[in-house]
């Protein structure tokens, strides 16, 4: 389906290249993912949208092919319009190779309608200790880390609010520059990112005091992360556009690895509980209802006449929430032999002679 790229910046197709300039700036700013009320999607599809009408060759082909001059499809692999430079890249369409284009195009300079790659900031990797009962019931918890984060002074941008952009004059505006170097095989073009401008082509005027341009400053977050009922220890929770900023790109995820606490009472193995009772030799032999604990609170546990000693009792929905339900808590009684008898008890065990024959 064809992408329509100037209803995703809001302006018409006559738009002069400045307006086209200032509506991406205007939306990128209002979008970015480390604001407040940023949304990463949009901020992509807006600087999908801008790498293309914002240049004025492959604006040409997508004022004529549409957005298709961008994907592979219709015809723009061999044989298409575009076939006869030596060089076909659309047969890697779809399997996780879109960008070889742009890699060989950089290398040896022949450039093209290929796709320009989103900057992206780093994924980062936090632990956090959950309390037994909350990796069984799921809670909502702070976590607060220093990462580097968009300037709260600029918004990002590198300069001082208000401050208008200049096309930077080391690239031209083109955010990239070509290096030559003369090899073996005679003199072959590479092209880097700007320095100056970080790849964007164009730099502030006056750079923003608190960030010196930079954009992007090492700052304590304190995120609010959902933790699901039933992890267990070792998940791992991805908060998306948690992780690293860099200036004119998208953040990375945060990768919170969720590391349980134990508890005295309770083990667990999946959606089941196990806990321990103690009883003593009579509860055993004769049967008896007692109170243990669960994760729910206290619960009555029937003790069956004759149970013995690592028997398993288990109580149905007292264990962990699951899709489908609870799981179950499994009681495991330990019958205690008293290690002190009166001389009464010690002559009524004698006749009664319970040894096994």
């Amino acid at each position: 389906m064809s992408k329509d790229y100037y209803n995703t910046l809001g302006v018409s197709k006559s738009a002069s290249a400045d307006e086209v300039k200032a509506a991406f700036r205007k939306l990128a700013h209002q979008y970015h993912p480390d604001k407040p009320g940023g949304n990463a999607e949009k901020f992509k599809e807006i600087n999908e949208a801008y790498q293309v009408i914002g240049d004025e060759e492959k604006r040409k082909k997508y004022d004529q092919f549409g957005s298709a001059a961008f994907d592979g499809s219709a015809g723009f692999g061999a044989g298409g319009p575009f076939s006869g430079s030596g060089f076909d890249f659309s047969g890697f369409q779809g399997a996780g190779f879109e960008d070889l284009g742009d890699i060989f195009g950089e290398m040896f300079g022949f450039g093209g309608g290929g796709r320009q790659r989103v900057r992206r900031g780093k994924d980062v990797r936090v632990d956090m200790d959950i309390s037994f009962y909350d990796s069984v019931f799921g809670a909502e918890k702070e976590l607060t880390i220093h990462i580097p984060s968009a300037c709260a002074r600029c918004g990002g941008v590198g300069g001082e609010p208000g401050t208008n952009m200049e096309t930077c004059k080391d690239c031209k505006g083109s955010g990239v520059r070509t290096v030559s170097q003369r090899t073996i095989l005679g003199t072959v073009q590479s092209r880097t990112t700007c320095p100056t401008c970080r790849g964007e082509g164009e730099i502030p005027t006056k750079a923003c005091t608190e960030c010196r341009g930079a954009g992007i400053m090492r700052a304590k977050k304190t995120l609010r992360v959902s933790v699901p009922s039933g992890v267990e220890d070792g998940n791992v929770l991805r908060v998306r556009g948690a992780g690293e900023a860099v200036k004119g790109g998208e953040s990375g995820d945060l990768h919170v690895v969720l590391h349980v606490l134990e508890d005295k009472r309770f083990a667990r193995e999946g959606s089941t509980i196990y806990s321990q009772a103690r009883i003593g030799f009579t509860q055993a032999a004769l049967g008896d209802t007692i109170e243990v604990e669960t994760v729910d609170g206290s619960a009555k546990l029937d003790i069956p006449a004759g149970t013995q000693s690592g028997a398993e009792i288990r109580l149905r929905g007292k264990g962990v929430p699951t899709r489908s339900g609870h799981g179950d808590h499994v009681v495991v009684v330990s019958v205690v032999t008293p290690k002190k008898l009166s001389r009464d008890q010690r002559e009524l065990l004698e006749r009664l002679d319970l040894s096994e024959k």
